[in-house]
């Protein structure tokens, strides 16, 4: 195997929106920068088998639901054809020009590319290794972006074709008759979501209480009510057998021994940091007490020329969070004063209806003894949602009952996702209730909610009955 070396001022250690988005503000930077990718693609996780597959997959979900919902008023569509292979090429091909583009706005900046699989030999070096070559790559800076990985349940027969990840799952392999998703999580709902509008019959089973506990309650039992005909919720039980058939997957579950056969079973148990190979350990990188690579408000590692970027130092595992992260990280390395501070990071759940949430809960407010006061407007009284066949949803306000600040904010219905992005703007620049209130909103949208709900904690609210 040949081996070479070359000297970098930055290298960047995988691909994803965190990894990619770091290399390319370096570049910007006017630093001399490296990328280094373990597959042949760049994009990582995130759009070659995660956010952007699925977000495709939701796409056709959310026309098919869209298209029954009509037959209600008065407009028939005949049952959709579903040809698989015609879906999965679509979405490869989606997939195929976003690599494209990153690709070129790598050589575009000048920025090396290295396929292969990287290995920290000490602080200042590292090799990756391919087929072809062993290169080491001497560096002043490196940032760690390797991002994360599905948890697998121990002693479970991940070897048979039937056991399906969420990378197996956006493959499209097929579509199951029965399809038992283990994981009550955002992957899992969001898998529901797809299959069943695509035909399968879906049980999700849950060791926990309720799904998504991070959420508060009021808003998933909107949530439950309105999936409760489309999937079979297990909540509160676990698996105590798996037995591999020629007719399917049959499971037994520990409580009341019940038996189901599946023709595939979905794991979606969560996600864990993805470093095992990189050799850190080695190097003396520091990680906390829940197996994240540790770092300070500017993302540097215990080893001061080693940053850490996205999934790989702790949740929330988001890739919008990662892609700041990799600005910050490159413009630290720049010399700028920089910090990754931010008040509040989105999450959302693409399901059916969708969950969006920023800042604190209602549950967060109270565990943190916040005097706080809810201000909530129910989607059945929008006239917007009500004509989009989206009346099942409602807009959530947290605001601070001492300074009248809005502190989390919270919103089930379609396009919650879109719609949130307003709240995360009014917490980040410390507006009140007054501010939300008093800034006209578009009528009939579903984003005037958000100055509903704002009238309604203002007690100036005339679309409903004013409780104040």
């Amino acid at each position: 195997m040949m081996e070479k070396k070359i000297y970098t001022q930055v290298v960047v250690v995988g691909s994803g929106p965190a990894g990619y988005s770091a290399a390319f503000r370096c570049a910007d930077l006017g630093l001399k920068t490296t990328l280094i990718e373990k597959y042949e693609v760049l994009g990582g996780v995130c759009l070659n088998v995660g956010c952007i597959p699925s977000k495709a997959l939701l796409h056709i979900s959310k026309v098919i639901t869209e298209s029954k919902e009509l037959s209600e008023s008065g407009v028939l569509f005949n049952k959709p054809i579903i040809d698989i292979n015609k879906i999965r090429k679509w979405k490869e091909r989606i997939t195929g020009s976003l690599n494209i583009g990153l690709s070129s706005m790598a050589k575009y900046r000048n920025i090396k590319v290295i396929i292969g699989k990287a290995k920290f030999l000490n602080s200042k070096s590292l090799s990756v290794e391919s087929k072809k070559e062993k290169v080491i790559i001497m560096f002043e800076n490196a940032i760690i972006a390797t991002g994360s990985r599905a948890i697998k349940l121990p002693n479970f027969p991940y070897n048979d074709k039937r056991i399906w990840d969420s990378t197996d799952a956006l493959n499209l392999q097929n579509i199951p008759n029965r399809l038992l998703i283990i994981g009550g999580g955002i992957i899992g709902l969001e898998m529901a979501t797809v299959y069943s509008s695509l035909g399968s019959k879906i049980d999700i089973i849950d060791s926990g209480m309720r799904l998504l506990p991070v959420v508060d309650k009021d808003v998933i039992d909107i949530f439950v009510c309105a999936v409760n005909k489309k999937f079979n919720l297990m909540l509160n039980r676990v698996i105590s057998k798996i037995e591999l058939e020629k007719q399917g997957v049959v499971v037994t579950t520990a409580d009341n021994e019940e038996k189901n056969c599946y023709d595939a079973i979905l794991v979606a148990i969560g996600r864990k940091p993805n470093y095992k190979d990189l050799n850190i350990n080695s190097i003396g990188i520091e990680i906390n007490e829940l197996n994240f690579i540790k770092t300070d408000k500017q993302l540097r590692t215990n080893i001061s020329n080693i940053f850490a970027i996205g999934d790989v130092i702790g949740q929330p595992m988001l890739a919008h969070k990662g892609i700041h992260e990799g600005h910050i990280a490159a413009e630290v390395i720049a010399g700028k004063k920089h910090f990754f501070m931010p008040k509040v990071i989105p999450c959302v759940a693409y399901t059916d209806p969708e969950i969006a949430w920023v800042g604190l809960t209602e549950q967060e407010a109270m565990k943190l003894k916040i005097n706080y006061k809810k201000a909530v407007f129910p989607w059945s009284a929008s006239g917007k949602a009500i004509t989009s066949h989206a009346h099942i949803g409602l807009t959530k306000l947290i605001f601070d009952k001492e300074t009248n600040r809005i502190i989390g904010g919270m919103i089930i219905g379609r396009n919650a996702s879109e719609l949130l992005s307003e709240i995360s703007l009014a917490i980040e620049m410390g507006c009140d209730a007054e501010d939300i209130s008093l800034t006209i909103h578009a009528h009939p949208t579903l984003y005037e909610s958000i100055g509903l709900a704002a009238e309604v904690f203002q007690g100036t609210i005339t679309d409903l009955m004013n409780i104040k």
